[in-house]
C-alpha cells in the first residue's frame, strides 16, 4: 500500500487523489509544485481558461500532475502517469483536476 492510500488526500489543503495502477496518489498543490508546472506549462491563469474552454491537453494535464503528485515513489515515472491517465479515461482524471485549478484561483 502506498503512503498516499494510507494516509489519503487532506480537503483541506486543496489535495486530491489519482489512482495510477494499484496505488493511489495524492495531488497536492504546494507552491513548489505550482511553480514548477508553470516553469513547463506557462502561467497557469492561462493554463485554467484552456482548461475552461475544453482545450487543455492531455500533456498538459499529465505534467499537471506529475508535479503535484506528494512524495513521488521513484518507480513512478511521468509515462506510466500519462498511461494510467490514458488507461483510465478523462472522466476518471476530471475531479483531481477540478480540484486543482480550484485551488489554482482560490487557493487554499
Amino acid at each position: 500500500m502506498s503512503a498516499a492510500a494510507k494516509t489519503g488526500a487532506n480537503a483541506l489543503r486543496g489535495e486530491a487523489e489519482l489512482r495510477v495502477g494499484g496505488s493511489v496518489h495524492v495531488l497536492r498543490p504546494s507552491f513548489a509544485a505550482l511553480v514548477a508546472a508553470e516553469a513547463e506549462l506557462g502561467p497557469l491563469f492561462a493554463l485554467v481558461e484552456r482548461a475552461a474552454d475544453g482545450r487543455l491537453a492531455l500533456g498538459e494535464l499529465a505534467a499537471l500532475f506529475w508535479h503535484c503528485i506528494r512524495d513521488r515513489p521513484e518507480a513512478l515515472t511521468r509515462d506510466v502517469l500519462g498511461e494510467a491517465i490514458v488507461q483510465q479515461g478523462l472522466a476518471a482524471a476530471t475531479p483531481a483536476l477540478r480540484l486543482l485549478l480550484g485551488q489554482i484561483l482560490q487557493g487554499h
